[in-house]
């Protein structure tokens, strides 16, 4: 039996993708709603990397690492948006077994850095109102540029460690990925191998990602509240909290998506991929969005460029 699994695992040379399970009148409604979405995503986010890299007074550690931000939110969806909108109008649903190695080493690796990029965005926030005096040392130009090398870090290796154990399984029962793009869960369950490392691999990345950058989140928005409350005037907490609400609101959508993802029924794929949707299509639409209402400085900068547009029309 073992030399029959690795014999189909190297036979195979791709997979089929399921998709979302929809009537077949209904496909090119589902291909536009993703087209439309995505087109919006990548408005969204150029626009927002744009405005911060032309615009000088958006060179704050907060515009930095929300330029970030939306450098990740585009790419991740990216590596499996357009794949999936091919499949939607194919026949063939199919991706190579090198296609789907890479789309899961890099939605890992965007997911990963992601939250540890957001974890720098509340030490960030907690910098700017509960110690300002030592906001320029703390969080000076090269720190904030170690942060997000160290966030890419952290997912590159734990996208290394993830892969490595999913595609070490023999795939001898089945090449048919019940999902829209290649996610480990789905792919475990068409191995013919005993999956157990790799649950306890996966449990441990989940554990080593997700606790420290909660613990780094809850603890710094704990001093944030101590801190505003203090102040006396109600113009000075206003502002205060302005300050870190749109990060709070991202980091609700983030952390909101994805336990919507991963706790959903095994039993249920079809829920699972819609929660997947929400997290890969509405999550990095959402995020310039939210910034763009809640920070004065990007919607001052952007009515800057609409002026211009404007002049120039």
């Amino acid at each position: 039996m073992g030399d029959k699994g690795g014999n189909n695992h190297s036979e195979v040379t791709d997979f089929i993708l399921v998709g979302i399970r929809v009537h077949p009148e209904l496909q090119s409604v589902l291909f536009l709603l993703f087209l439309i979405i995505y087109g919006m995503v990548l408005l969204g986010n150029l626009s927002m990397i744009g405005i911060i890299v032309t615009d000088p007074r958006l060179n704050a550690p907060m515009y930095f690492f929300l330029g970030n931000l939306s450098v990740i939110d585009l790419s991740y969806s990216t590596v499996i948006v357009p794949k999936a909108m091919v499949n939607i109008l194919s026949h063939k649903k199919t991706i190579s077994f090198a296609g789907c190695v890479a789309q899961l080493f890099l939605y890992a690796l965007f997911m990963v850095t992601e939250a540890f990029v957001l974890a720098a965005m509340a030490y960030d926030c907690f910098v700017a109102i509960c110690n300002p005096l030592l906001y320029s040392v703390r969080l000076s130009r090269s720190v904030c540029i170690q942060l997000v090398a160290g966030s890419y870090l952290c997912g590159w290796v734990s996208s290394i460690l993830q892969i490595s154990v999913t595609f070490s399984m023999s795939f001898c029962a089945s090449r048919v990925i019940d999902h829209f793009y290649c996610d480990s869960n789905p792919i475990e369950k068409i191995s013919c191998s005993n999956i157990f490392m790799n649950k306890m691999v996966s449990f441990s990345l989940a554990v080593l990602i997700i606790l420290p950058t909660i613990v780094v989140i809850v603890i710094s928005y704990m001093y944030i509240v101590s801190t505003v409350v203090k102040i006396r005037s109600s113009e000075g907490r206003k502002k205060a909290f302005s300050t870190c609400s749109s990060h709070l609101g991202v980091v609700s959508l983030l952390y909101g998506t994805v336990s919507f993802v991963y706790l959903t029924p095994p039993n249920n794929p079809e829920l699972r991929k819609l929660a997947s949707v929400c997290y890969i299509l509405f999550t990095p639409m959402l995020n310039p969005l939210i910034y763009s209402l809640r920070s004065k400085d990007v919607k001052d900068a952007m009515k800057k460029v609409l002026r211009k547009k404007k002049v120039f029309l």
